[in-house]
C-alpha cells in the first residue's frame, strides 16, 4: 500500500459560488510506483487561536469567545471549524485536488465570530485528514484507511475571508433574531417611520449612547 502525505497549498475565495465558499487546494503524494485508484477523502478543519497574537481591538471582539485577555491561558483552545469531504480521482505519484470550505457570516457561529474579530494577519488552521484509499490488490482492488496522523497547518490571510464576505454581503452582515425581537423591532420601525431595520437599530443605539453620556 502506498504511503500518503497531504499538504494545503493555497486557499482562495470562490467567486462564482451561490453561497460563501473558500477553496483549499490540496497537494497529495503517494510513494512508490503503485497507482491510487481513488480516495474518499474526509477532512476536519480546526482553528488554532494560540498560534497568533491579538491587538486590543481584536481582544475586545473575542471577549464573548475567550473572556478577558488575562483568562486566555485557560480559555483559548483549538476548536472545530467544519467537516468537509471530496473524492480524489486516480493518480500515480502526486496530484492536486480542490476542497470546498463552506463559510457563513452568522455571528452565532463560533468560527464566524472569531473571524470577524480579526483585523489583520492570518487565521491559523489545522487540517486533519482521514478517509478511504482504493488501490490495486490481489482481487482487482484493495482498500485501506488514511492514517490517523495525516495533517497539515495553514495560515489563511484574514483579508481572504473578508474579501469573501464583501463579495457575498457587500457593506452588510447577517444577524439572526427571535420572532418576538423581530416583531418588536418591526413595530418600533413602523411607529417612527424609519425606512429599514438598519435605521431602527441605529436609532436604538443612538438613544442608548445618549442616555449613557448623561
Amino acid at each position: 500500500m502506498p504511503e500518503l502525505t497531504f499538504a494545503v497549498l493555497d486557499i482562495s475565495a470562490e467567486p462564482y459560488a451561490v453561497t460563501p465558499v473558500l477553496t483549499a487546494r490540496l497537494g497529495i503524494s503517494a510513494d512508490g510506483e503503485e497507482p491510487v485508484h481513488a480516495i474518499a477523502l474526509r477532512c476536519q478543519v480546526r482553528i488554532e487561536p494560540l498560534r497568533r497574537g491579538y491587538t486590543d481591538d481584536e481582544a475586545l471582539g473575542l471577549l464573548d469567545l475567550f473572556g478577558p485577555r488575562e483568562r486566555w491561558d485557560a480559555t483559548q483552545h483549538n476548536f472545530l471549524w467544519q467537516h468537509c469531504s471530496t473524492v480524489v480521482p486516480g493518480f500515480s505519484g502526486t496530484t492536486q485536488v480542490d476542497l470546498a470550505l463552506e463559510c457563513t457570516y452568522d455571528f452565532e457561529v463560533t468560527a464566524a465570530k472569531y473571524f470577524h474579530a480579526l483585523r489583520d494577519g492570518a487565521i491559523p488552521l489545522q487540517f486533519l485528514f482521514s478517509g478511504t484509499v482504493f488501490t490495486r490488490g490481489v482481487n482487482n482492488f484493495a482498500v485501506q484507511q488514511v492514517p490517523w496522523d495525516r495533517e497539515d497547518h495553514y495560515k489563511l490571510p484574514v483579508s481572504t475571508w473578508r474579501e469573501l464576505m464583501r463579495l457575498h454581503y457587500p457593506n452588510a452582515g447577517w444577524l439572526r433574531l427571535s420572532h418576538d425581537t423581530l416583531a418588536a423591532l418591526s413595530a418600533f420601525k413602523s411607529a417612527r417611520g424609519l425606512l429599514g431595520y438598519d435605521d431602527a437599530i441605529a436609532s436604538l443605539l443612538t438613544t442608548h449612547v445618549a442616555q449613557e453620556v448623561r
